[in-house]
């Protein structure tokens, strides 16, 4: 005998300014697999801090082959996004990739609930995501932060981990 569905929904009015973001990194050359490896256990002890605003974490596989791995985060709001990504641990994550990518690809793509999204694609060999369908613009100028690419108002209260001179 067959079971109905059990359907459920969610009701989203507690989190007016909530922040959806997938991230992903991709092994490029043999060498990168040791970068892949080497972060999950500092985004697991990263996450195990519990950084004000994050709701949750999940890790996920895109791919075996060729090595894949992503995560899906949900944030209270864009601040608390974009405080956490301008501090340590993460900003020296971010200046040891920019300055060498480790045989890897990096990519994230950031949905808001007040509408809109953004998306950065660094060393991607394969096109994913929005950039498998969308033209590719460089992430350069204006288009070089997150604020920026998103829209959202106002200026940081954060430096940014570098600068695009950095790059």
């Amino acid at each position: 005998m067959a079971e109905k569905v059990h359907r459920r929904t969610v009701d989203l009015s507690a989190y007016p300014d909530l922040v959806v973001i997938y991230l992903g990194m991709r092994v490029n050359r043999l060498a990168g697999i040791k970068t892949l490896f080497g972060f999950g256990p500092r985004i697991a002890n990263s996450v195990a801090a519990r950084p004000d605003g994050l709701l949750l974490h999940e890790n996920f596989l895109f791919s075996m082959f060729p090595p894949h791995a992503g995560m899906r985060q949900y944030w209270r709001d864009f601040d608390s996004l974009e405080r956490w990504a301008r501090s340590d641990p993460h900003r020296e994550w971010w200046r040891r990739f920019i300055r060498d990518s480790g045989g890897t690809g990096f990519w994230h793509e950031t949905y808001f609930m007040r509408g809109g999204m953004e998306a950065v694609y660094d060393d991607m060999v394969a096109r994913t995501g929005l950039l498998a369908f969308a033209p590719e613009q460089p992430a350069r100028g204006r288009l070089f932060s997150a604020r920026a690419r998103a829209g959202v108002a106002g200026a940081s209260t954060i430096a940014a981990p570098l600068g695009e001179e950095d790059v």
